[in-house]
């Protein structure tokens, strides 16, 4: 039963977040909101929203472990398991002028979250600070991009045209945003509580199955999103897609849910996987500059990497 569980949270996670886009995009370009709000906005959140639950439900049941390491666990499947995927899909072309920003806050972001994590906790403080810091990032973007018109600005604008296709009427874009958003919840519930279930049953702890099921599980959106555009040869909006939702994790998810309760970190987090995830952002900015274009064979490698990540965890998991 606890797997059947954690499979039907993965389900309803992952329908709800879709559900909850095809909505939310619906209603805010009914509202006449500009497409690149809509990309910067609400398609880096709504892939993002299963992270959000579960972190928040994850430290209202009393397990930090899978709180924190949904975040960092997610940044580094985002990285390594789906841009590696993209890219083997296809070759993804990268616009210096889309990324240049952005790479250099999701740097920035990755570094704050070292910093934090290595005192042990992360504060109410640094959560509103990081949700100030994510708010000032969404300002400055729109206000730069609205008037200059940069190519970050068509990669926002493409982010929200590649979103779900919405509802026709508003009533059913009401209930697919509320419809969404109760699937949501009740699969990161049964998401945490067959988590915490499995890593007893499997005699790991609760934060070795959050940086591992859970991150993959609740990134599986972006997953979609990505290998959707990569096929489709938008491989800037993969990388967007990507590089934003790293954003929103880190400041967003991380900051809404230090707001709600402080966040102790768990040990192994700040000693080795916090330094992955570090790793796997310098990774990415290095595949990006490389030529301006992600190829097959970096897409490998990326994948390659995950893959020793994943065995490291498991092997360090066993002997503890």
């Amino acid at each position: 039963m606890t797997v059947l569980f954690l499979l039907l949270g993965f389900v309803l996670l992952i329908a709800g977040a879709e559900t909850l886009v095809r909505g939310a995009v619906g209603l805010a370009e009914r509202l006449k909101i500009p497409p690149i709000v809509i990309g910067l906005t609400l398609v880096g959140f709504g892939t993002s929203t299963p992270e959000l639950v579960t972190s928040l439900q994850a430290m209202l049941a009393g397990a930090p472990g899978i709180a924190v390491g949904n975040v960092v666990g997610s940044n580094v499947a985002n990285i390594l398991l789906i841009l590696g995927i993209a890219a083997l899909l296809s070759p993804m072309s990268v616009a210096p002028a889309a990324i240049r920003r952005d790479g250099t806050v999701l740097v920035l972001a990755s570094l704050a979250c070292l910093a934090v994590v290595l005192t042990g906790a992360v504060p109410r403080w640094v959560g509103f600070a990081f949700l100030i810091a994510l708010a000032s990032y969404i300002l400055i973007t729109y206000i730069s991009e609205s008037e200059n018109g940069s190519a970050s600005a068509a990669l926002h604008q493409a982010e929200a045209a590649a979103a779900p296709a919405a509802p026709q009427s508003v009533w059913l874009m009401v209930l697919s945003f509320a419809g969404g958003l109760a699937l949501t919840i009740l699969g990161a519930r049964w998401l945490v509580a067959s988590s915490i279930d499995f890593a007893r049953i499997a005699g790991v702890s609760e934060t070795v199955i959050g940086l591992t099921i859970v991150a993959v599980g609740t990134s599986l959106p972006e997953l979609v999103t990505s290998a959707i555009a990569a096929l489709r040869g938008q491989g800037d909006v993969a990388f967007g897609n990507i590089v934003g939702s790293n954003i929103f994790n880190i400041l967003g998810i991380l900051g809404v849910t230090a707001a709600v309760a402080p966040i102790p970190v768990p040990p192994e987090i700040a000693w080795f996987d916090i330094w992955v995830m570090l790793a796997a952002t310098g990774a990415l900015i290095a595949v990006a500059m490389t030529g301006w274009l992600i190829r097959r064979s970096e897409g490998l490698v990326l994948l390659m990497a995950y893959g020793a990540y994943l065995a490291a965890t498991l092997v360090m998991a066993s002997a503890t």
